[in-house]
């Protein structure tokens, strides 16, 4: 069976930086814009259920030597509004943890709006709209 199609919003609607949080059936999914991307993902924390796409979203501290700090994935770090559970939006992968924890991701597409078409035939020189 092919995947259904959900047509969410405009482009628009969703600048980068920004997220739109869905309800598709039974499921509460999060659309995100990273840097002109779109990434989506289960609005649910695998740890305690909570709404994870209400949460701050903005860049983490990275792995690095001996005094240095470096601070990465600006716009991808997803962290959890009960529990401060981070998480890589554009992946669903938890961000620094020795057994890893993931988010469902969904397949996100721009397509060009669907036009409305009507047929149109020409009738002794008359054009006529077939609706």
């Amino acid at each position: 069976m092919p995947p259904t199609r959900h047509p969410i919003a405009p482009v628009s609607e969703i600048p980068p930086g920004s997220r739109k949080i869905v309800q598709i059936g039974h499921r509460s999914i999060g659309v995100f814009n990273v840097a002109g991307e779109f990434y989506a993902i289960r609005n649910q924390c695998p740890h305690q259920g909570a709404p994870l796409c209400r949460g701050t979203l903005s860049g983490t501290m990275l792995p690095a030597g001996a005094k240095e700090y470096v601070y990465g994935l600006e716009g991808r770090v997803l962290r959890c509004p009960w529990h401060s559970w981070e998480f890589d939006v554009t992946t669903g992968q938890m961000i620094f943890v020795p057994e890893p924890m993931r988010v469902k991701t969904y397949e996100v597409a721009v397509e060009p709006p669907e036009l409305e078409r009507y047929e149109v035939a020409v009738e002794e020189d008359i054009v006529v709209l077939i609706i």
